[in-house]
């Protein structure tokens, strides 16, 4: 799947010199890391790490879905986080969440949002408001965090309309169209396609 080209640092500029005799196609994936802004490796993190403490049966995912009745009137104010957090168990549908989430969100923050990270997190406040108060009563969905993703690959997408792009090299579109290609590849995949929608 081939949503823009990603591009890799060259090993000649300052701090991609390791050093340590590694071979030129090695993958610093802590170097990586710590190239995501940070609203974007936090959110990534936070994914992660749910994911992760569901997979060993720390948490139940029961404990983090979205619930008005749980949220409003029992106070279990958490789950207005977890919902964005929590995106299924390890699978392959888990992979290509996580990577339009890091590739969109990294983007938005890199581009649009560049020295204005309080921006950025009103830009994503602003989104979990409106899927949690005005949205998510209304519709069964108890995470939210492919929404959440959804919406930054449609900003990013509106916002960089002449960006050519191909789905597995094989179907070429412009950026604004991504987000519906996103739905029709996440409807094959078996997901309903209003969580994308919201």
């Amino acid at each position: 799947m081939d949503f823009g080209a990603l591009q890799q640092p060259a090993l000649n500029q300052p701090g991609n010199n390791r050093g340590d005799g590694a071979a030129a196609g090695d993958f610093d994936m802590l170097g990586w890391y710590m190239e995501i802004p940070v609203v974007s490796r936090i959110y990534l993190t936070g994914a992660l790490l749910t994911t992760a403490a569901c997979a060993v049966d720390i948490i139940s995912p029961f404990n983090l879905y979205y619930s008005a009745n749980l949220i409003f009137q029992e106070g279990q104010i958490w789950r207005l986080v977890t919902t964005f957090l929590f995106f299924g168990m390890f699978s392959f549908d888990f992979l290509f969440h996580m990577y339009f989430l890091v590739r969109y969100c990294r983007l938005l923050e890199e581009g649009d949002y560049r020295g204005r990270t309080a921006h950025f997190v009103m830009f994503i406040l602003f989104g979990v408001s409106i899927m949690t108060v005005l949205v998510g009563p209304f519709v069964s969905v108890h995470f939210l965090g492919s929404s959440l993703t959804f919406m930054m690959v449609y900003v990013w997408g509106r916002r960089n309309e002449d960006v050519r792009m191909s789905f597995m090299g094989l179907f070429p579109f412009n950026a604004p169209y991504l987000p519906w290609v996103m739905l029709g590849f996440s409807v094959v995949l078996g997901n309903p396609a209003v969580i994308d929608i919201i």
